[in-house]
């Protein structure tokens, strides 16, 4: 069969280096637009339920939203695990389905638990609603609000009807989370002494105001041979034609909303959080892009609308989007296994010319590289797989091992011409064939033997099998390509380019390599006479290695640096937002003091519908920094140093795709996370400090912290219904006066 290949391969040699130019412009083509990422697509498919419950505390949710929920998608089809968070008004879930289950087959399951479910849930509790269709290492971008002289109201008017709706428009956008600001809301303020004067009850305010300002619809007129539409336009934004509406008739004469109520624009109240960019209050806007999409190109998407609505703001309002930038650090990720393939190539040119001391042969052998890399790329293309760090590593591994079997090959042919007797009248074809059949077993044999040290990598299960097997992949098919080259492009090549020198116009071997080999034999030699002790040092560097292979330590991830940090810090439940927005100001003004620090933002609290339910007592800030005179542990350290003058603060340092991926694993962001299971919150939390004093001395612990999951203070209102029946307050109308209040 090989022996065909390389025959039909040297009889149609035109054919194959046509097919080889092909396969070269198809590749780099494919190459240049094939999608881009920081690691293979990591995450189970997930879908994420939020559900808004305004007002209720966190054990309420828990036991009224969250448990209803769970309870009913943990049956589902193909769900392997579930995980929620229920803080104040807010619950989501986490529903975890089988690897390989397809999204929106998950998504059309939970859909149709929900619907059953939702009929359950308390009427003042919002539908629960699935979140955007990403996954964890979706946010390609943060964009930072600031303005000097347009009010905060209007900055976030201006993030959530201008340029969150234009971002959202862009293919790929999954979704444009919004916090910071204030919220737009129309007031009504009710003001107890004016409506004892005009005796109106909390009853008649709550019947008028319910529905004012909403249109109605009167139905269709027919009249004169005409339809008419009727509408009744009772909407509108201006807060005067709001305050005149009646609420009452005195002895004929009206009492208008505005005699009881102060009616304007204001603050939405109470805030679920805020945002901050260098210090200075902002409207901070987290872009969220879809499964199968290029970071790169969503970027530079982004990018030009962001220019084009720049146009529009007003001239103090400014856009940054320095803040996280996903992109930044593919870019240098990318670039940095690139330089690698490319030094390695550089390498691997030297070394064939030292040894080889012919540029054809070298030249002959090195075609094998970017022909191999490019089938490796459009293998992974047509697999539906990005190129990302791990598909670019496998290459990287495999470069050295590339150009093997061409050596053997071109070797093998240009000592057979070399040694070519001059009374044997061969064809060169002839000899090329009869010297490429020599060593195709040795070639096909030595690949097979690397591929099977590969093969494990495709039995590996879970995350651990998302990440690495695109490198096995990449690695797998490059080799194969690579012997591919060498059965057919390669004695091609040598035909033409080494045919043309006979006898004794070849060069002798080249000196390196009768040098090694010189070398190699008085080591053989060597090692021969002295078998025993050739045997018991290897069998004691074994035992030695071993003994050091266990004393290594062990992680999911190598440490990289991503140019960027993602602290996280927190305070005790029941701080207000308030005084946790100061202690997020402090340190703030901690890390612009650090020269390599380039630029801050702070998230405290969260968005609306937003799965990263953050309470109100904790902050995450993102600090890009560029490294100057100092390492980077010794930036941390300094940073570390700095925020641990902050009284009453947990601090937590990492990484943005670090603190993902750590997330991901354990469902807390930090590398090893401690979990306690119980139905005593306040004895967990008890617990969970004892466990933090035991392992606190242990080396290499930093920022070791226990999650603030502990009762808020609370101000409890209960009825006493016998004072409800004397003065004839239902429960209902008791329930409404607190939530008015």
């Amino acid at each position: 069969m090989l022996n065909k290949i390389i025959h039909f391969s040297l009889q149609n040699r035109i054919l194959v280096l046509v097919a080889s130019v092909l396969l070269l412009i198809g590749g780099t083509y494919t190459a240049m637009h094939t999608e881009v990422d920081v690691f293979p697509d990591l995450n189970a498919p997930t879908v994420v339920i939020m559900t808004e419950a305004n007002g209720m505390a966190a054990e309420e949710v828990e036991q009224l939203v969250t448990f209803p929920v769970e309870t009913a998608v943990n049956g589902a089809t193909g769900v392997r695990r579930v995980r929620s968070s229920s803080t104040n008004g807010f619950s989501v879930v986490w529903v975890e389905f089988d690897w390989g289950t397809d999204i929106y087959l998950a998504r059309q399951i939970v859909s149709e638990k929900l619907a059953i479910v939702g009929e359950e849930l308390p009427s003042n509790v919002g539908k629960p609603t699935l979140g955007p269709q990403s996954s964890i290492l979706g946010e390609v971008l943060i964009i930072g609000l600031t303005a000097d002289s347009t009010s905060m109201l209007d900055l976030r008017t201006i993030a959530d009807w201008t340029i969150r709706p234009r971002l959202l428009s862009t293919g790929g956008v999954a979704q444009v989370a919004v916090l910071g600001g204030e919220l737009k809301e129309y007031q009504i303020q009710l003001d107890p002494e004016r409506m004892r004067h005009y005796g109106v009850s909390m009853n008649e305010v709550m019947t008028v105001t319910r529905g004012m300002n909403l249109n109605a619809n009167g139905g269709v007129l027919y009249e004169y041979g005409n339809e008419y539409i009727v509408r009744g336009v009772l909407s509108t934004a201006n807060i005067e034609q709001l305050g005149k509406a009646v609420v009452k008739s005195i002895d004929s004469v009206p009492v208008l909303l505005e005699d009881i109520a102060d009616v304007r624009i204001g603050p939405k109240a109470p805030k679920l959080g805020t945002a901050s960019e260098r210090g200075k209050p902002a409207v901070l806007m987290t872009v969220t892009k879809q499964p199968a999409t290029s970071t790169l190109e969503l970027t530079d998407k982004l990018e030009a609308s962001l220019q084009d609505l720049r146009k529009n703001l007003p001239p103090d309002v400014k856009v940054s989007t320095d803040i996280f930038r996903q992109s930044r650090f593919i870019d240098s990720s990318i670039s940095n296994v690139k330089k690698s393939l490319f030094e390695g190539g550089i390498f691997v040119v030297i070394v064939l010319f030292l040894f080889l001391a012919n540029v054809r042969t070298t030249i002959i052998s090195l075609v094998t590289l970017p022909l191999s890399l490019l089938v490796s790329i459009l293998t992974l293309h047509f697999m539906g797989l990005t190129i990302n760090t791990m598909s670019l590593g496998g290459m990287a591994i495999a470069i050295g091992s590339l150009v093997d079997d061409a050596i053997v090959d071109v070797e093998n042919v240009y000592k057979r011409l070399r040694l070519l007797p001059e009374n044997e009248r061969l064809s060169v074809i002839q000899v090329v064939f009869n010297a490429s059949k020599e060593v195709r077993m040795p070639i096909l044999n030595s690949t097979l033997i690397i591929v099977v040290s590969f093969v494990p990598l495709f039995f590996l299960s879970g995350m651990e099998g998302r990440m690495l097997v695109p490198l096995g992949i990449a690695f797998i098919v490059a080799l194969f390509a690579s012997t591919i080259v060498a059965l057919t492009l390669t004695p091609v090549l040598c035909s033409y380019l080494l045919g043309k020198e006979k006898g004794d116009k070849l060069p002798k071997e080249a000196f390196v390599a009768r040098w090694m080999k010189g070398v190699y034999e008085k080591a053989l030699t060597w090692v021969l006479i002295h078998k025993r002790l050739t045997l018991g040092s290897t069998i004691g560097l074994f035992i030695i290695t071993l003994g050091f292979f266990f004393t290594l330590g062990r992680s999911f991830l190598p440490p990289f640096n991503e140019g960027s940090f993602t602290i996280n810090i927190s305070s005790l439940p029941g701080i207000s937002l308030e005084e946790s927005d100061k202690m997020g100001h402090r340190a703030e003004e901690l890390l612009l003091s650090i020269p390599e620090i380039q630029t801050v933002a702070r998230k405290t609290g969260r968005a609306e519908l937003d799965e990263h339910a953050l309470g109100v007592n904790v902050s995450e800030i993102e600090a890009p920094f560029e490294l100057k005179d100092r390492s980077r542990n010794e930036l941390m350290a300094d940073v570390r140093e700095k925020l641990g003058t902050i009284t009453g603060a947990n601090i937590e340092i990492g990484q943005p795709i670090s603190h993902r991926i750590d997330a991901m694993l354990s469902g807390t962001k930090a590398n090893i996370a401690i979990k306690l299971f119980g139905d005593d919150l306040n004895k967990m939390f008890s617990l969970g400090n004892q466990i933090k004093e035991a392992i606190g001395n242990i080396p290499g612990i930093a920022d070791l912290n226990v999650e603030q999951q502990i009762e808020r203070p609370q101000l409890k209102i209960t009825p006493k219904r016998e004072m409800l029946a004397k003065y004839g307050i239902t429960l209902p109308e008791f329930s409404e006066y607190i939530n008015v209040a």
